[in-house]
């Protein structure tokens, strides 16, 4: 068990300072609405996305009014393809999205991902303040193998490209969304993030964190 846990705090040490690293120098080459969108025709995804409801849970801008349902407006069109094939294989759980992503076929999908993408995020208009979420957001606490939010989603939540992966903007996002996440990452409900690396942070957070990175991050 010792020689488990050193191995995997180690993979966390190794991929956080890779992330790190490499932030810089991927942040300016994805910054543009472009590779938001993708190769998707946001305009043929408009209609698409209409036509398959999904404007019906997720708005019709992608500003999602129902808590429960994610904010899409602003997201990267492939993080957006990604978990929507994650739907269909089973790799992630959800009671309608399960029975819906086998329906959508893969050029429709990125038509759809790229309207959304090319949307603008509803956001707060209060900045929250909380000391202990900025801390974490900013820093992390690598002494319970927890990154910071900011090293993969940005420093102000925008999302941001390392290597091939994209990890998604979560600034502006519903709070109850966040936080039912956060949760299920820490229950190993979800277990869809590349490397593993949101159970690895998750499930040092505590219940109080959980709420009060929910609330920040739902603000920034």
């Amino acid at each position: 068990m010792v020689v488990k846990f050193l191995v995997r705090a180690c993979a966390v040490s190794v991929l956080f300072l890779a992330l790190v690293s490499s932030q810089c120098a991927v942040a300016d080459e994805h910054d543009g609405i472009a590779d938001r969108v993708g190769d998707g025709d946001p305009v043929a995804g408009e209609a698409k996305s209409k036509a398959e409801l999904c404007q019906g849970c997720h708005g019709e801008q992608g500003n999602s009014s129902g808590a429960e349902y994610p904010r899409l407006a602003g997201q990267y069109a492939d993080y957006i393809m990604k978990q929507f094939r994650d739907f269909r294989s089973g790799a992630r759980q959800h009671h309608v999205m399960n029975a819906v992503a086998g329906s959508i076929k893969d050029e429709d999908l990125a038509d759809i991902a790229a309207y959304f993408a090319s949307r603008d995020r509803v956001r707060s208009q209060q900045k929250k303040s909380n000391e202990i979420a900025e801390k974490l957001f900013v820093n992390g606490d690598m002494k319970r193998t927890i990154m910071a939010c900011a090293s993969c989603h940005g420093t102000a939540g925008q999302g941001s490209y390392v290597g091939s992966e994209s990890f998604p903007a979560i600034a502006g996002q519903h709070k109850l969304y966040l936080r039912e996440q956060l949760l299920k990452w820490r229950a190993l409900e979800r277990k869809n993030s590349p490397g593993g690396v949101m159970n690895l942070v998750a499930k040092s957070l505590r219940d109080e964190e959980i709420e009060a990175l929910a609330d920040y991050i739902s603000g920034m």
